[in-house]
């Protein structure tokens, strides 16, 4: 059975922007932090785990219409306007970066799959769902512990790379007493401030992971909540009650696309002469060619 290892790119590449020193710099002075990092990440993780294949997940679009249509609020606070359109607030000196990584990714070889309307998080869930074998992902957005199953692991990255979790189902129904597949429910009532998401009033953690083991579905919830004859306390009634429509919109929000069609996975080359023209031109150190040793083995 072959082993899939998918990165959410962008993740990666804001916690190496805001992990590593901004003391790393390109000849010209551009700032290279967020580059050597992310190759670092990669490499250590390909090398720690070895996969079969594996491929990077980009954001085409890091806010997809049809999300925010259904909740307005969602990333909202991200949102700067440039040039009289709506854009993903972005560090200048991380903005820049940005193509220097895709630059290092095509010396390298590694592909990058993203899809139109649509976020990495989609693109993670399908080549996830689609791989016949186990998938890895890389990533440190609980909300991508919906995908966890007996073919898919999270190696939650939140913590650092070095720090990192390998989320299995054993791991999700010890912290948080959940079945996998429920955890979008959970997340829905949880919310996410960071996603804009503000769950429901009221409802934080631990009474999200209570009701969604007491009831087999959202819908249950709502109607236990609607019947006084059911156990439910009169105040978790109002908290549910207060705005059922967003339950349902928020779930279709939260829950990742996995019918994505996307293109098979390749591998390119690993091109020595660009890797070393970059390396020296980026001033990568050994960021770049450590990368290129691990994928040439």
């Amino acid at each position: 059975m072959s082993t899939l290892m998918a990165f959410d790119t962008s993740y990666l590449y804001f916690r190496a922007f805001f992990g590593v020193p901004d003391s790393f710099h390109a000849k010209d002075g551009r700032s290279v932090n967020a580059v050597r990092g992310t190759l670092d990440f990669i490499s250590r993780l390909l090398d720690q785990y070895s996969p079969d294949a594996f491929v990077c997940a980009w954001d085409d679009d890091w806010r997809p219409q049809w999300r925010v249509d259904l909740v307005p609020s969602y990333k909202t606070h991200r949102v700067v306007e440039v040039a009289g359109a709506e854009a993903e607030l972005v560090e200048d000196a991380l903005a820049v970066q940005v193509p220097l990584i895709r630059e290092c990714f095509d010396a390298l070889g590694i592909q990058i799959i993203g899809a139109a309307e649509h976020e990495a998080d989609d693109v993670l869930a399908s080549l996830a769902r689609q791989h016949d074998g186990t998938s890895l992902i890389v990533t440190g957005d609980r909300d991508l512990f919906q995908l966890v199953d007996d073919d898919t692991s999270i190696v939650y990255v939140a913590r650092g790379v070095a720090k990192h979790e390998l989320v299995t189902p054993d791991v999700l129904s010890a912290k948080y007493n959940l079945d996998p597949a429920r955890y979008v429910d959970f997340a829905v009532l949880r919310g996410d401030p960071s996603d804009g998401l503000p769950g429901v009033k009221g409802i934080g953690e631990k009474s999200a992971a209570s009701l969604v083991s007491t009831y087999p579905s959202l819908e249950a919830m709502v109607e236990a909540a609607v019947d006084s004859g059911t156990k439910m306390s009169p105040s978790m009634r109002t908290k549910l009650l207060a705005d059922v429509d967003y339950l349902a919109r928020a779930r279709e929000v939260v829950t990742a696309v996995d019918t994505l069609r996307l293109p098979a996975l390749t591998r390119g080359p690993v091109r020595e002469d660009l890797v070393a023209e970059l390396t020296e031109e980026l001033g990568l150190g050994g960021s770049m060619t450590r990368l290129a040793g691990v994928l040439s083995r």
